[in-house]
């Protein structure tokens, strides 16, 4: 639930509209309200590009089917000739470039994607020529990015929602949204379920949880939209919430040392041969590695291997939607990994020595920690991958439902303002609540506050920003006084 105001309602412009009636000391209502009201009205703009961008990149692989559809599919029909001979034809097509994987059709109409190292390219990106398995014609080359090959269109959406297209500086603003995203939720749930509390006891005809009284009007039923939708959604915003940070960059950083310290890691494969070590050839200069130069020769004889090597990975059950790292030396294995599909709820790889065809390694998604698991179903999730176009449109769903939510607590907040006066905004909740809460609480709230800011930086910094906001605001209220 997003914003910025859950009190009783009442007229506008009354007397009891002007000044708030002290709250039970023994509730933490009235400090949790303002905290909803001032990220609600602060932090909003922020959720909202979010959630615009975010509803976008959910149906972006679909829409890709669609609008690719010259380079991902085919009409021919017939069987497919080596993958071989389809990396041949790739390579005739940028010749300059040195080919590092391969995605070889998977199923009937599909082409092939031959992947290539381009040191103009940006970090995770590579350049991708297609090709019709039937016959081995090239239909086309694009930019793709990251794990996921995502494509051109896809790639620019995935960007305005990491960070706007500012780089770095830019990422600031979808990591305070996804830190402030759970908070105001759960203290949007937390509300909701006092003010249904209380109604049930004056009126429980009248009172509703998760649905609006269509007899309601005005900003009763402004909020009764407001409160019922967000505790609709309430579950999936704290999910993308949680799977956002793991992208964020300094929540991100203390996720990952957190998962490292509790040996919570996804396992890797080891691609050396014969214990060697040096660079890594099937994914080099990919997620920011430099690429090695590989030996024209040695590159030749790895792409003729690469038909032997599938059949090997086919044979460890390593099949269907897979990658194919193609080393640049002798030093270095091919690795086989099954990639992000549609229904598909494991991810196992295989390292195969090309010269020999025996599997030097194998990492096995049923052999993961239970967290490692979890962390690579639940950000398939978040991409809208896990459940194919299901997975997308609840995606979607979910970010129009949130859109509502906080435009409707932005209109809760403009009904709030005073009819008479000069002030034309809606009042905040009442100032000093903790001074009413019993002293255990306060220290309780206190230190879980500093706990939950260390680990989650932005929002610790711009708690603390709120805080020497409205102490200044009522410093100067009281000089004026």
């Amino acid at each position: 639930m997003s914003i910025p105001e859950l009190e009783r309602d009442r007229p506008a412009g009354t007397a009891a509209a002007t000044a708030d009636p002290s709250p039970p000391a023994r509730s933490l209502r009235p400090l949790i309200l303002r905290l909803h009201f001032y990220a609600g009205i602060l932090v909003a703009p922020f959720l909202l590009v979010a959630t615009i961008s975010g509803g976008l990149y959910a149906i972006a692989p679909a829409l890709e089917q669609v609008v690719y559809r010259q380079y991902l599919h085919t009409d021919a029909t017939g069987p497919a000739v080596p993958v071989a001979e389809q990396v041949a034809a790739a390579r005739a097509v940028l010749p300059d470039l040195p080919v590092t994987a391969v995605r070889p059709a998977s199923a009937p109409g599909e082409t092939t994607r031959v992947l290539f190292t381009d040191p103009t390219l940006g970090e995770s990106e590579r350049r991708a020529v297609f090709v019709d398995p039937t016959d081995a014609s090239p239909r086309g080359d694009l930019v793709v990015y990251g794990s996921s090959s995502a494509l051109p269109m896809r790639t620019w959406i995935s960007q305005l929602h990491r960070h706007l297209h500012l780089g770095d500086p830019g990422r600031l603003y979808s990591e305070l949204a996804a830190s402030w995203l759970w908070v105001v939720a759960l203290g949007g749930v937390y509300l909701w379920v006092q003010r249904y509390r209380t109604a049930r006891r004056r009126n429980p005809d009248t009172a509703r949880l998760l649905t609006v009284d269509r007899a309601s009007r005005g900003r009763n039923r402004t909020l009764g939209w407001h409160g019922a939708a967000g505790m609709w959604i309430a579950v999936g915003l704290i999910f993308l919430s949680a799977t956002g940070l793991t992208w964020s960059k300094y929540a991100g950083e203390n996720v990952a040392a957190l998962r490292t310290a509790l040996s919570w890691t996804t396992p890797a494969l080891d691609k050396t041969l014969d214990g060697a070590s040096g660079p890594a050839g099937g994914h080099d200069g990919h997620d920011g590695h430099t690429p090695s130069v590989p030996d024209p020769g040695i590159l030749d004889r790895n792409v003729a291997r690469l038909d032997t090597v599938l059949a090997v990975a086919a044979d460890n059950g390593v099949t269907a939607h897979v990658e194919v790292g193609i080393p640049a030396g002798d030093r270095t294995a091919f690795t086989v990994t099954e990639t992000r599909q549609p229904w598909q709820f494991t991810t196992d790889a295989v390292a195969v020595d090309g010269t020999t065809g025996t599997v030097t390694d194998v990492n096995r998604f049923a052999d993961w920690p239970l967290a490692a698991k979890l962390t690579w179903l639940s950000i398939t999730l978040h991409m809208g991958l896990l459940f194919g176009v299901f997975n997308q449109l609840a995606l979607l769903a979910l970010a129009i439902v949130l859109v509502t939510v906080i435009v409707r607590g932005y209109l809760l907040w403009w009904k709030r303002r005073p009819t008479r006066g000069t002030r034309g905004v809606g009042r905040p909740p009442v100032r000093g609540t903790w001074r009413r809460i019993h002293p255990v609480a306060v220290v309780a709230v206190a230190a879980t506050a500093v706990a939950v800011g260390w680990f989650v930086p932005l929002l610790g910094l711009s708690l603390l920003g709120f805080l020497l906001v409205d102490a200044a605001v009522a410093g100067a209220q009281r000089l004026r006084a």
